[in-house]
């Protein structure tokens, strides 16, 4: 038997990932690490699409670990989920059990399986004074002289923009030496599982998920975070869900442009994410793909035979 000490589920929004990672973890008798760079946040539920009665399996609650674990307003980041990440397998693992990743952040994801050794990113105040008062065409032409922009949210706000060039600016700086990264990410012998769905059903998950969020109080909750004193640019920086809500909620457009909008945003988000799939194939990366359609037992059947043989 190969011997595996992470398991990992990956896929693109509203394939059914979690769902299928938690019925795995019921079989396997052991519990989830959330990699989804917003639902780490609180009271984030709706919009953040946190689903967590998808964590009950036949009447028994799959523990789950960094989900609501930082307040809104914060600025999470991959060096912070790294370490979140290695406590949480770490207590995993320490109790005789095979944890389980799962989610559709790539960059998160990939940084976990692939061994990313990254630092933690301080504030560049003089950058930042530098880089103050110009306009979001102007940074992003600056983040373009660092990389190629593969993540479009780098640049759907200036503030974003901004953190991304001093992200940039700090990496620059290791790379010619004249700063030392001395933090280290141990590599893992994973079993990495992606859940296939194709693009006309994908289409459909996304457009009655997001009907149904906003029945069921996603524009209330954006309000409530509002109402908390969170500046509305804050929750404009998560995206998705909350730049569209809070541009709502704050009369910058109306509830048609915002569902027409929104719609089209996440339909974009989730190819982005089969993109980066895609090319972690291509760095090397071994996933092994499942059809979401399949029934749920076959599913997990198939994932069993891939750990056992």
């Amino acid at each position: 038997m190969k011997k595996y000490d992470l398991i990992a589920i990956l896929g693109p929004t509203a394939s059914g990932k979690t769902t299928l990672a938690a019925h795995l973890a019921a079989k396997l008798n052991t519990e989830i690490i959330s990699a989804d760079s917003r639902q780490v946040y609180r009271r984030m539920d709706l919009g953040t699409g946190k689903d967590l009665a998808d964590y009950e399996v036949e009447g028994r609650h799959i523990p789950y670990h960094l989900i609501d674990i930082v307040e809104p307003g914060s600025k999470y980041n991959v060096y912070q989920y790294q370490q979140d990440f290695l406590r949480a397998y770490k207590d995993i693992a320490d109790r005789g059990k095979l944890p389980v990743v799962c989610g559709g952040s790539g960059l998160y994801i990939e940084s976990v399986l692939r061994g990313y050794q990254m630092a933690d990113v301080p504030e560049n105040k003089v950058l930042r004074q530098q880089l103050e008062g110009k306009s979001l065409e102007e940074l992003t032409e600056m983040l373009k002289t660092y990389k190629n922009l593969h993540n479009t949210t780098d640049t759907d706000t200036a503030k974003r923009a901004i953190r991304a060039i001093e992200i940039e600016e700090y990496y620059s700086k290791i790379e010619n030496g004249e700063l030392i990264m001395n933090n280290y990410f141990p590599t893992f012998n994973s079993l990495i599982i992606g859940v296939s769905i194709d693009r006309e059903s994908r289409r459909e998950k996304i457009s009655r998920r997001l009907r149904q969020r906003l029945n069921e109080g996603m524009v209330d909750e954006v309000k409530g975070l509002l109402a908390e004193g969170i500046p509305a640019e804050d929750l404009i920086y998560y995206g998705l869900e909350y730049k569209y809500l809070t541009l709502y909620a704050t009369g910058k457009i109306t509830y048609d442009e915002m569902f027409s909008q929104l719609e089209i945003a996440i339909h974009q988000f989730a190819k982005r994410q089969m993109t980066w799939f895609r090319g972690m194939e291509r760095r090397g990366v071994k996933i092994h793909w499942v059809d979401a359609t399949l029934p749920m037992e076959e599913k997990v059947n198939a994932i069993m035979r891939l750990i056992e043989n």
